[in-house]
């Protein structure tokens, strides 16, 4: 296996991708990592590190998140995004993770390596967390496209079905539409019709309309949704689960001594909420419906989030997920 990784994207650029890198290098002995970006910075981070298993390919531009996403692709030709996801496309890596510009490696992914035929639009796909298990669920789509039709949320109804069977072993996944209410009858055209399709789609576990409030009460494994309605919610929980983070700091901090004695004594207590809630430790977004795996993280990533998506990459090719998406759309449509 071969892994393209844009090492300048993100906050901190290399100094994260190349200790996520070093960190699972051991544990993926069949994998190569090539890291597309300056030579000298990446080998600055590197430092005595051995090039076992490693190839840098040097790269002379860089597309930040201040960039027009599609002119950037288009004009930074040497780009480390740009440069890793033409890898995949030349056969030279089988996919790729960026930490970079996510409307830039949307664009990539689609210019470059292309979607498999009879999926009109790719969906962004990320796992969130659930309280009552360590299940998660997956929601499709949180922001490649803003605009959507019914046939999308169908076809990212089967998508994430197919993920959740292959890489988290869910033998039939419940899949729940996004709306404002659990009744039939509720939602604007766009759900009111995609409801239909899914309620008739044999190749699916459909369980009906699923609201906001009951997504991390694991009400479904997989939540479809178009992309504009997808990313607001998105962002919302990710924005309320640091929030509460903070919140429970500045609480115990006020409370003086014996706030921080109580503190300690829940201290795996609030590690384990931390681990659920904080969205810089869990796996990257996949851009579904490309003929390779497409991965994107958090420009905040960690070196423990980059291991986490690369981790996600390997199981993603080994259980070869982008094949069954080929068969299932392209040829016999039977899924699970």
């Amino acid at each position: 296996m071969k892994l393209a990784i844009d090492a300048m994207g993100g906050d901190k650029g290399p100094e994260v991708v190349v200790k996520g890198v070093l960190q699972c290098r051991d544990k993926f002995k069949d994998m190569t990592f090539l890291l597309f970006g300056d030579e000298e910075k990446i080998k600055a981070e590197l430092g005595d590190s051995s090039l076992e298993q490693i190839e840098i390919i040097p790269t002379t531009e860089e597309i930040t998140y201040h960039d027009e996403p599609v002119r950037a692709v288009r004009r930074k030709k040497d780009s480390s995004l740009v440069r890793a996801t033409k890898a995949v496309k030349e056969g030279e890596a089988d996919a790729v993770l960026s930490a970079g510009n996510t409307g830039a490696l949307l664009a990539a992914g689609l210019l470059f390596i292309g979607r498999i035929k009879n999926i009109e639009r790719p969906g962004l796909m990320t796992t969130l967390p659930v309280i009552q298990n360590d299940n998660g669920f997956d929601f499709i789509d949180v922001g490649a496209n803003s605009e959507s039709r019914p046939e999308y949320l169908n076809d990212y109804a089967i998508l994430g079905s197919l993920y959740a069977n292959r890489i988290r072993g869910i033998e039939k996944p419940r899949v729940g539409l996004l709306n404002n209410g659990t009744e039939e009858s509720k939602g604007n055209d766009l759900t009111k019709a995609a409801y239909q399709l899914l309620k008739e789609n044999k190749e699916i576990n459909f369980i009906g309309n699923v609201e906001s409030r009951d997504l991390l009460m694991d009400v479904a494994d997989v939540v479809v949704a178009d992309g504009f309605t997808g990313n607001a919610v998105l962002k919302s929980i990710e924005g309320t689960a640091l929030s509460v983070i903070k919140l429970l700091k500045q609480s115990i901090l006020a409370q003086g001594i014996k706030g921080k004695m109580g503190a300690l004594l829940l201290k795996d207590a609030f590690k384990l909420v931390k681990g659920k809630m904080d969205y810089t430790s869990h796996n990257g977004a996949v851009l579904m419906g490309v003929k390779a795996p497409v991965v994107k993280t958090h420009g905040s990533s960690t070196p423990d989030t980059i291991e986490a998506c690369i981790d996600q990459i390997h199981t993603m090719l080994e259980q070869k997920v982008i094949d069954k998406i080929i068969e299932t759309f392209e040829e016999s449509k039977e899924v699970l």
